[in-house]
């Protein structure tokens, strides 16, 4: 039976790492028509895992539908940059990018995807939706 690497364990401040870090403002503008939706790829991705220090590399897709406000993509880029250095699990950065990005904005829906390059040997997609769904 394969033996469980040594080293630190995952903590509670692994499991927190970057949810509350500051990121700088999405910025919005002025919606001028209804019924359209958008979707923003976003192929260079870029965080630390908050444990070993190592980089994580992804694609993220935020689609949503607009309401009054649209996402002002040079702030978004910044905002996502802002990700480059900082320790975070990417369940974390994908729900963070949707509450930050369905905060800026009010969208009348939003999908944030996450496809994250394979690491070991696994591949990982998290996603998250706006507004929330009750479990």
């Amino acid at each position: 039976m394969p033996r469980k690497p040594d080293g630190p364990r995952y903590t509670s401040e692994h499991a927190r790492a970057g949810v509350r870090a500051k990121l700088p403002e999405i910025a919005t503008w002025p919606n001028q028509y209804q019924g359209y939706e958008i979707t923003i790829t976003i192929p260079e991705y870029t965080s630390v895992c908050p444990r070993t220090g190592l980089p994580d590399f992804g694609t993220i897709t935020i689609h949503y539908v607009p309401n009054k406000l649209c996402l002002e993509l040079k702030s978004l880029k910044y905002y996502i940059l802002a990700y480059r250095s900082l320790g975070i699990f990417y369940e974390n950065a994908v729900n963070r990018i949707l509450e930050d990005a369905a905060r800026a904005c009010r969208p009348k829906r939003m999908v944030v995807r996450g496809e994250f390059t394979m690491r070991g040997g696994m591949r990982t997609t998290v996603e998250a939706r706006y507004p929330r769904r009750k479990s």
